[in-house]
């Protein structure tokens, strides 16, 4: 699946988002080395706390199915936004942890793209390291 392909896939994601409270759409999708296509919306709750971020849903989706950050291929995340969307700071610790530092990732929102990496959206990591000594 190409760079571009992955992006549609998650633009087809972010049309299940349920954001009744920021009006701010988000879509992702996981691509699998085998090539597989996990998607994820984020999912808006009155308790702010609850609401889950297309990213997260995405890589929970892949891992719920018995993937894992060494079966990862690509993971492209995007917007409705005038700007485009980097992950939050909860996404960037979740995905530090469940992808590869050097997992390409597509960032849009139709007018923009840019690609990236963990290793440049969180340099410095906080990972199992960290706690397990």
């Amino acid at each position: 699946m190409t760079r571009e392909e992955l992006i549609e896939e998650a633009f087809k994601a972010m049309e299940n988002s349920y954001a009744p409270y920021s009006n701010f759409h988000v879509g992702a999708a996981v691509l699998t080395k085998d090539g597989k296509v996990f998607w994820g919306a984020n999912i808006e709750n009155a308790s702010f706390g609850a609401t889950n971020c297309g990213e997260r849903s995405a890589i929970f989706a892949a891992y719920s199915n018995g993937y894992r950050k060494e079966t990862i291929e690509a993971l492209a995340i995007v917007s409705d936004g005038d700007r485009i969307a980097a992950p939050c700071g909860i996404c960037r610790q979740v995905l530090s942890e469940l992808i590869t530092g050097d997992t390409p990732i597509y960032l849009s929102n139709r007018k923009d793209e840019m690609d990236t990496c963990m290793n440049e959206l969180l340099p410095y990591q906080f990972t199992t390291e960290d706690v397990c000594r």
